[in-house]
């Protein structure tokens, strides 16, 4: 009994003289954090106890800002549950084990850890907006509506809160749900914007050209300045063989706008078609000028230069287009 009282003592001594080096080391580890060196924070944190929930608390949140997710992840979901509820470390844990469970694509698991983090951090921007994200992900159209009506300081009952919630839900690729709420959005508010837009980008997708045209003109009818929605129905005109309209709407989307490469690659498609090659190549260099990685761009330029006999620089336009497909980079 008297070893075990002496090493107790003796444990109790190193701690008290271990405890101050620690909090000066995880300090440190903070500070590289906040300069953007994570790597460096987690080499000097490794050399330390890992038992010690400061040590493997800072070292989880060193491995989130270093973008190793799932190791941050075992890490906080360790230790979380040692620190009181309330205290500032149990938060970070919470919201940090939130976010990588999002970036690791386990929205289940991050919902409800964003929902306790929303709760004390209601004016976070960035948070509600993922929160919004997540619950898309996990199929709560509702909620995420909501969610993103809060960060965006919209009513949630509005039609541009259906909007909003439509417009990333399109993002994620879930169309059926999007096309859902931007209805109900128009049967709130039938002049709400880029409502008529987003049901016209999903009829073009969709290859229902008359339908877009109709759609996107109606989104027109509510803002005549939209150069997006003037690019769109250039594209379904273009698409239905409607050059002359296509390049008349293309054109007002150029003047709107004149410094998207959308609407010249457009034009630039549309006047081949017509068999004008100098005005196409002159409408696809300028795509290139304002934007010199769209492989769309270099690619038409390199058909136009093949047809027209210049064979070296249609070699080399084709060439940069491969090098500009995804994965190629």
């Amino acid at each position: 009994m008297l070893a075990i009282s002496v090493l107790i003592v003796l444990a109790l001594q190193q701690a008290a003289v271990t405890a101050p080096e620690t909090a000066r080391v995880a300090a440190e580890a903070r500070e590289l954090i906040g300069q953007g060196r994570p790597r460096e924070a987690i080499a000097k944190l490794q050399a330390l106890d890992q038992d010690n929930p400061s040590i493997a608390h800072v070292l989880g949140v060193a491995y989130y800002h270093a973008d190793d997710h799932e190791r941050a992840i075992r890490q906080l979901a360790a230790v979380r549950d040692r620190w009181p509820e309330g205290s500032a470390e149990r938060r970070e844990a919470v919201q940090i084990l939130g976010l990588c469970y999002y970036l690791t694509g386990k929205y289940a698991d991050a919902v409800p850890l964003l929902e306790q983090t929303r709760e004390w951090a209601r004016d976070n921007l960035e948070l509600g907006y993922i929160l919004g994200l997540a619950y898309i992900q996990t199929r709560q159209p509702d909620a995420a509506r909501l969610s993103l009506a809060q960060t965006f300081r919209v009513s949630p009952d509005s039609g541009a809160a259906y909007v909003l919630a439509a417009q990333l839900m399109l993002r994620l690729e879930m169309e059926p749900p999007a096309e859902a709420a931007l209805k109900r959005a128009l049967e709130i508010d039938p002049r709400v914007p880029r409502a008529n837009y987003l049901l016209g980008q999903i009829a073009l997708f969709r290859g229902r050209l008359d339908e877009a045209i109709t759609l996107t003109e109606r989104e027109l009818a509510i803002n005549p300045s939209d150069a997006m929605a003037f690019a769109q129905l250039g594209d379904a005109l273009g698409r239905g063989a409607k050059n002359d309209e296509a390049i008349a709407a293309l054109q007002k989307s150029m003047w709107l706008n004149p410094y998207y490469s959308g609407p010249y690659i457009l034009l630039g498609r549309a006047y081949m078609k017509k068999g004008q090659p100098a005005t196409a190549e002159g409408m696809l260099r300028r795509a290139i000028q304002y934007d010199p990685n769209n492989r769309s761009a270099h690619y038409l330029l390199a058909q136009l230069l093949q047809q027209t006999g210049r064979l070296d620089e249609a070699k080399q336009e084709f060439a940069i287009a491969e090098r500009l497909q995804p994965g190629k980079q």
